[in-house]
């Protein structure tokens, strides 16, 4: 299974419009490519040098070819999307994790 992290710093001018912004518009049009099995949005807790508020949104793949398929055929217009509305108030990287085993707790 393979997670696609989009980790974004954004400026505090524009942080409640892009939040809403995110959780109204943008994760759930990704999740609609049908590529994608859920998505978490996280702050990152840590205090930023160059300010603005760092974000970790994590997007779990159906597969490998799904999220080839996401790359080839919507991140593009997507990603778009998001600097039109967000261009120099936002800084974005983007990794991919590849989940190798995962563990629960069991409280009897």
């Amino acid at each position: 299974m393979i997670i696609y992290n989009v980790t974004v710093n954004i400026d505090d001018s524009v942080h409640d419009q892009w939040l809403d912004w995110m959780k109204t518009e943008h994760i759930p049009q990704v999740l609609a490519t049908g590529k994608f099995k859920e998505a978490r949005l996280t702050k990152v807790l840590v205090e930023e040098e160059q300010g603005g508020t760092t974000y970790s949104t994590q997007f779990r793949a159906f597969s490998r070819e799904a999220l080839d398929d996401y790359y080839n055929n919507y991140a593009d217009a997507l990603r778009n999307e998001s600097l039109k509305k967000f261009a120099d108030k936002m800084l974005a990287f983007r990794t991919e994790l590849e989940i190798i085993d995962e563990f629960t707790v069991n409280f009897k």
